[in-house]
């Protein structure tokens, strides 16, 4: 593909101007058509290859990575290149990665375990195993919603510094966190953030026994707030879907994974990055968010026309638990990332610490880092997670002649990673002033059956 490009460019320097100014106009947009295509078909060959082929059971790993087997897959190397500039996004200057060319999905609206939706869940776990993150198409009814979120996220940033930093309640870890101010590996992050946690009145009963990390979100204004609760709203039901079908694809009977999401610690990031020349000077050069993986179940992220996001796939010679010890600057410097472009009107998604945890690292939390661009660029994240309450055992099915241990409890995970993050935040300095960190232990925090006398 290099050198047809390079002869066609050579070529057409001997072309007239009005035939070159006609070709570099039309250019991109065949190379955006082309792409559409590629992607359309990797998508249905990846389903017709799992409804044709059945699976030999989820004991044994899948033969469909480069990463994670010898054997090439039937796509050979086709969900990377080696362009360092996509047709939609440049990459960040001075990174070194592969271009990821990933699968997109059209998730059904409802699933229902048919035939269909097995096939699709067998593709999706596929596509984790080997890429790492897949694309899920955005619902056509709702592009509106998602331009209005956009819309609403910079109209916030752009306000003055001091009524940003006014948004931060003391309770929970929502609200407006500074350039500078999250920390990734013992390194400030450039990422610009507005956290969107659950949003609970003083008078809710967790927040007046001073559960950690609960508490209301202080939203600047209902312009925001509407918009931001919608789109949740909408992730909310991707989320839900998606994890039906991975029960699907995983051979898992149903609820298995859905059971923990009953009053989900769901929340989100909306995320300004600066140009990589317009920062504080806090961080280090050309670096928006260090290296790490994400907490829960599945992060269902998207992002503007300006590139950023770098992954890295599974790799058979890589282990790590989060849980365990911190993946925070995780080989961030080595050549084994994936660039992630922009694509309009898809969603990414990966797999994060919780997923790996259920799954015996079958699907393993994806690593993943943010570059600054050479002009700012806007992102959001949203993660699917359990109930705060809820304590994650080891799936059975994925875990068979392994010893397993007392479960992981979401809620004190959460706590360990946000106070690990912001040590110097009101809420960590208040969580640990009023020993609330020490309630992580009582049984009404670590009990799904008491939902019902908390909701």
């Amino acid at each position: 593909k290099i050198s047809s490009l390079s002869r066609s460019q050579s070529q057409s320097q001997r072309k007239p101007k009005n035939f070159l100014l006609f070709s570099e106009l039309l250019f991109p947009y065949l190379q955006i058509y082309s792409f559409y295509l590629s992607s359309m078909f990797s998508a249905l060959r990846g389903s017709a290859l799992a409804a044709s082929q059945p699976r030999a059971g989820i004991k044994t790993k899948a033969k469909l990575s480069p990463y994670l087997s010898q054997a090439w897959p039937v796509r050979c190397m086709a969900s990377v290149s080696n362009f360092t500039e996509h047709k939609l996004g440049a990459m960040p200057p001075n990174y070194v990665a592969k271009v990821g060319d990933l699968e997109t999905f059209d998730i059904p609206s409802e699933v229902t375990g048919s035939p269909g939706d097995i096939a699709m869940g067998h593709a999706l776990v596929d596509a984790w195993r080997r890429d790492g993150i897949l694309q899920v198409a955005v619902d056509k009814s709702q592009k509106k919603l998602l331009q209005d979120t956009f819309a609403s996220s910079k109209r916030f940033f752009s306000k003055p510094h001091y009524e940003k930093a006014s948004c931060v309640d003391t309770q929970s870890y929502a609200g407006y966190i500074a350039s500078g101010e999250e920390i990734t590996d013992g390194i400030a992050d450039y990422s610009e953030i507005f956290t969107v946690t659950k949003d609970l009145d003083l008078s809710d009963p967790r927040v007046q026994q001073k559960w950690p990390c609960h508490g209301p979100c202080p939203w600047p204004d209902i312009d925001m707030k509407l918009p931001m609760t919608r789109y949740m709203d909408y992730l909310n039901t991707i989320g839900e879907r998606l994890l039906k079908l991975i029960e699907c694809g995983l051979n898992l009977g149903p609820n298995a994974l859905t059971q923990y999401t009953q009053d989900g610690w769901h929340h989100m990031r909306i995320l300004r990055f600066p140009a990589t020349n317009n920062t504080n000077g806090k961080g280090k050069d050309g670096r928006g968010i260090g290296s790490h993986t994400d907490y829960g179940l599945l992060v269902i992220a998207s992002q503007d026309e300006v590139g950023g996001l770098f992954i890295r796939p599974p790799y058979e010679d890589e282990k790590f638990e989060n849980w365990k010890s911190s993946t925070a600057g995780f080989r961030e410097h080595d050549d084994r990332w994936v660039y992630v472009p922009p694509v309009p009107d898809v969603f990414t998604v990966f797999t994060g610490d919780m997923m790996q945890y259920l799954t015996n690292s079958y699907l393993p939390s994806t690593p993943h880092k943010v570059g600054l661009n050479t002009r700012e660029r806007y992102a959001f994240a949203y993660f699917h997670e359990p109930s705060f309450q809820a304590v994650i055992n080891p799936l059975p099915e994925m875990h068979s002649g392994k010893s397993q241990d007392d479960g992981i409890h979401y809620g004190t995970h959460f706590t360990n990673m946000f106070m690990r993050n912001y040590p110097e935040r009101v809420t960590s300095k208040r969580l640990i002033r009023e020993n609330r960190v020490s309630l992580l232990d009582q049984d009404p925090l670590r009990s799904m059956a008491a939902l019902s006398q908390t909701l």
